[in-house]
């Protein structure tokens, strides 16, 4: 699945700037995927919603130690086809429904003999057949046996069937039931999404099966290794199109229960995983183009259809595939490769085979409104999912405690597939801001997580859910990433392409792959270091949480390594890693060393006074770095002195900026020296560079804007900001054109967007004047896209109801979702908490705030210190309504959490996390628990990082300013 907003993934990055009150605050919403909790009729929102009663199922038994008690199927029955119709009704019933009918029969082999069949089944409605819930059948049994007695088991969401006898051992069966369902609009599993147009409101039936609700569309055995055959017809309105993984089989029209209606039969499916499902019933249009035998289609909303939104996406496809392809050295395995836009989806994107689903924003662009930024996150989410096409689809993890090696590959080479359509971006640098550095401060907590998890730890589907995270994603990629990087990627490829032309079809663990890049590795005469083996190194790195700090001292040659923590206060781990060092002297780069154990000596990592250090030189291990006094010293004087030129200036950059600013935080080196890094900032004008800073700056922000050290901070980013705010001034003609440049693009809003925040008045008027004259003339928009987030929320913070109205009345209005979120995100950003109340009022309401963008924008209002406490309460106040509706299996859930809490500096803070932890024990927090964890954690940390600097901060800024 796509990172979201995958995610995320973010890619997609929303600045949040509060003219007055707060700085900005940079959201990336781990495009984070996956499908949300059906609604409870029993729980009321405090106001405005709306609930739908749940189908009513058998009442869990006590906890025990049957087979239906348990989470995770026997390994008794192996499916191989599933022949199923469906059909969506598109209008509601007599009971004010919209529902779905099936039929589904599964053929099914018997590995070892039993007399029960247990087989998922979740919030359907199963007809009676023969008094059963299904009707069992032989196709090689010439006795079977009959069922004896059927249920729903609602807690592990099985269709339990018992048998007068036992199913024999390689005999073929099969299993058919008849079932209704609502087609509900809970984003997960058959739902619904409902968009207007030309006033008329229409209605799509779609799916979001990942990870475990296939279960909700019809009864099947909805584990990742059930790989099975699948044959679809749906049963559709004349005027809609159906689609499914697989090219239209027949099609035809008919009459049903007196409606006339199309039947259409797809052809049968590559053998694939349930989660990978995608069906589809809408009146969209579609743009298409051939790709060698390969048929690409763009599929969205008519209107968008028309206006040109699908072609850049059209434009990226064949080219991507064509780099996959030729990456894993191996045909695209289908005839087909549809994508297309749903208004209502949760995730960023999701990687159905042949039908890949997405978010509008991540799929449609349009160059008059949409961003640089935007154009990149369509490129990446696109490469991401056609990624999966062999990375996941093709070839798939057994069990999802190894979700990070089907994520994480996919987040690595997502960078890879963009590169290739888009080749002057030179967007592979990007990873080290977009996931590496994100990634970073989860897997600094002690409440962090290893990449894989034991099999048996990962049941229930909140538990799988959970995995979504910025561990699987983010560090996934970057863990793969530092392999290919030492292996080399003519290595790494070998491997990988023998691993998929293996497992084609079929399941693995990920031990698997490293069985098969070691042999690429034996086979090139590679030796790796004192003899060890790809299972030996990596798998520190899978098994083990977070990541080690290794500090150089320059003086003696010694290396050592240790865990690193946020919160001084925890104990580190024994861990040790194998850590590969890519290093340079004084621009000379050396070749690899590795450090093994806790402490080692290289003499060659001595220096003179002149010369300078630096590992990590392209930022592709996983790790920090810390230096002695001298090195540091001569690395900050490097900043302004350091060719630009060298292919590592930028990382450069960010080796300095970040590992000074969160070794600081972890008390490794002095905040001081970390602060010293921005002091040059007034004479760069590299994006890498700021974009470094600022990151870090923000947790400055987070700790300090609610205390009199705010105004210091201001004032110092001001000063250091007005340069490149008059830079970009000049180079634009005044702001009138947009930089060369994908990355000086990015920078001029940075320039933007920290000059209005912090105060600048110049660039405060210019943001102003231009929101009052789009207010003028609503239909004539002067803002350009690349500015408009920075814009929007700058003078929105500056304004009232007005141009609070006027905003939300363009959101509502807007023609592409990329501009409604934009503007979601600034309606955020005003200071006056009355209107922030009734926003956040309005994401317990569809009809205003579309439920995949609910606990976004609740974050979006947590960013604003305004905000922040409000959100805070009106999470507190609707915990058990918000659980209910995404608690249990929303990969955004978390985010929520984090989002909500990520400010909390104070023992009261703390306090209240405790208490909010401990009142809502009863409900719980679903896929949120950890996050619950994290944030406590988090908050600890940050309280003693604030007694600690708060007055060494506020020194040195007043020092700094001072002259």
């Amino acid at each position: 699945m796509g990172k979201g907003l995958f995610i995320s993934k973010t890619v997609g990055v929303v600045c949040v700037v509060l003219a007055a009150g707060a700085v900005a605050t940079i959201i990336a919403l781990s495009v984070v995927y996956s499908q949300e909790k059906s609604k409870n009729a029993d729980v009321e929102p405090t106001s405005g919603g709306t609930s739908t009663a749940q189908p009513t199922a058998q009442p869990t038994e006590p906890p025990s130690n049957e087979p239906w008690d348990k989470y995770r199927l026997p390994d008794s029955l192996e499916p191989e086809f599933y022949t199923l119709t469906l059909w969506p009704r598109l209008q509601k019933n007599t009971d004010g429904l919209y529902v779905f009918t099936g039929k589904s029969t599964v053929r099914f082999r018997c590995k070892k003999e039993t007399n029960l069949i247990l087989i998922h089944s979740n919030k359907l409605e199963l007809s009676l057949l023969d008094n059963q819930l299904a009707r069992l059948s032989a196709v090689s049994d010439p006795s079977p046996p009959r069922i004896q007695k059927s249920w729903l088991q609602q807690e592990t969401q099985y269709l339990v069937l018992q048998l007068t006898d036992v199913l024999k051992a390689d005999q073929i069966y099969e299993l058919y039931t008849e079932f209704q369902g609502e087609l509900a609009d809970d984003l997960g599993g058959f739902y619904r999404s409902v968009y207007t147009e030309d006033g008329v409101e229409k209605v799509i039936a779609t799916t979001q099966m990942q990870p475990t609700d296939a279960r909700k569309a019809f009864p099947c055995f909805d584990e990742p290794a059930m790989k099975a055959i699948f044959n679809i017809t749906l049963i559709h309105d004349q005027n809609t199109v159906a689609l499914s993984n697989s090219n239209v089989l027949d099609e035809f029209n008919t009459t049903e229960e007196g409606i006339d209606v199309t039947k259409t039969t797809f052809h049968p499916t590559e053998r694939m995983s349930t989660y990978l499902l995608a069906f589809i019933v809408c009146e969209f249009d579609f743009e298409n183009r051939m790709e060698g035998d390969v048929m690409i289609r763009i599929f969205a909303r008519k209107k968008a259809i028309e206006a040109g939104q699908a072609e850049y996406a059209l434009n990226k496809t064949g080219p991507i595939l064509k780099f996959f392809e030729e990456y894993y050295n191996s045909s695209y395995p289908l005839e087909k490769s549809d994508q297309i836009a749903l208004p209502d989806f949760n995730a960023g994107a999701m990687e159905n085979w042949g039908l890949i689903t997405y978010r509008e924003t991540a799929l449609l662009y349009d160059p008059a409104v949409s961003s640089n930024g935007n154009k990149e996150r369509i490129a990446t989410i696109i490469a991401h999912e056609l990624a999966h096409m062999w990375f996941g689809n093709l070839v798939t993890l057994k069990w999802w405690n190894d979700l990070w090696l089907n994520e994480g590959f996919a987040s690595y080479v997502e960078y890879l597939g963009a590169d290739y359509a888009e080749p002057t971006w030179n967007v592979k640098d990007l990873i080290v801001l977009g996931d590496m550095h994100r990634v970073f401060a989860i897997d600094a907590l002690a409440s962090s997580h290893p990449l894989s998890s034991k099999e048996e730890d990962i049941q229930k589907p909140a538990e799988i859910a959970e995995l979504f995270d910025a561990i699987s994603y983010s560090k996934g990629a970057c863990v793969l990433r530092m392999l290919s990087n030492f292996l080399t990627e003519p290595i790494f490829l070998k491997g990988l392409q023998s691993y998929l032309n293996a497992f084609a079809f079929g399941n693995t663990v990920y031990t698997d792959l490293w069985d098969h890049l070691q042999a690429a590795v034996d086979s090139s005469g590679m030796a790796l270091p004192n003899n060890k083996k790809v299972h030996d190194i990596m798998n520190p790195w899978i098994l083990q949480m977070g990541f080690p700090v290794v500090t150089i001292d320059t003086s003696s040659g010694t290396l050592t390594q240790k865990h690193f923590l946020l919160d001084p206060e925890s104990t580190p781990s024994d861990f040790i890693w194998d850590v590969p060092i890519q290093w340079m002297k004084t621009g000379d780069e050396k070749p690899y060393t590795w450090l093994h154990q806790k402490e080692e000596l290289n003499d060659q990592m001595r220096i003179t006074a002149e010369e300078w250090l630096v590992a990590n030189v392209n930022v592709t291990g996983y790790y920090r770095v810390n230096y002695d006094d001298k090195n540091w010293d001569n690395l900050l004087n490097q900043l302004n002195q350091i060719s630009r030129k060298l292919p590592f200036f930028q990382t450069f950059y960010v080796i300095v900026f970040n590992h000074n600013f969160s070794n600081s935080r972890a008390n490794i080196v002095p905040t001081t020296r970390a602060l010293q890094t921005t002091s040059y900032l007034s004479k760069e004008r590299n994006y890498m560079a700021w974009e470094s800073a600022l990151d870090n700056l923000d947790y400055f922000y987070l700790m300090f804007d609610r205390s009199e050290i705010y105004g210091l901070l201001q004032a110092y980013t001001r000063r250091q900001v007005t340069p490149l705010f008059n830079y970009f001034k000049t180079i634009t003609d005044t702001w009138t054109k947009d930089p060369d440049g994908h990355t000086e693009q990015y920078n001029e809003v940075n320039a933007l967007r920290m000059a209005c925040s912090s105060g600048l008045t110049e660039c405060n008027e210019l943001v102003q004047n231009w929101y009052k004259e789009w207010m003028t003339s609503p239909d004539s928009n002067p803002i350009r896209p690349n500015l408009r987030s920075t814009v929007y929320c700058s003078a929105i913070a500056a304004g009232g109801e007005e141009e609070w109205n006027f905003g939300w009345q363009r959101l509502k209005e807007a023609a592409i979702a990329i501009e409604a979120d934009k503007l979601r995100a600034a309606l955020a950003c005003t200071t006056k908490p009355w209107l922030l109340n009734r926003y956040l009022e309005f994401t317990l309401n569809a009809t205003q705030i579309r439920k995949q963008d609910a606990t976004s924008t609740i974050v979006y209002i947590a960013n604003n210190v305004v905000g922040q406490p409000l959100a805070w309460d009106f999470v507190r106040t609707n915990w058990q309504y918000i659980f209910q509706e995404y608690g249990g299996g929303s990969f955004s859930f978390a985010n929520l959490i984090n989002g909500v809490t990520k400010r909390f500096s104070t023992p009261f803070d703390l306090k209240q996390l405790e208490q909010f932890k401990e009142e809502n024990a009863n409900i719980g927090f679903g896929s949120g628990t950890l996050a619950v964890e994290q944030s406590i954690e988090r908050t600890k940390a940050n309280i003693a990082w604030v007694n600690k600097n708060r007055e060494v901060v506020k020194s040195w800024l007043e020092s700094e300013l001072s002259y």
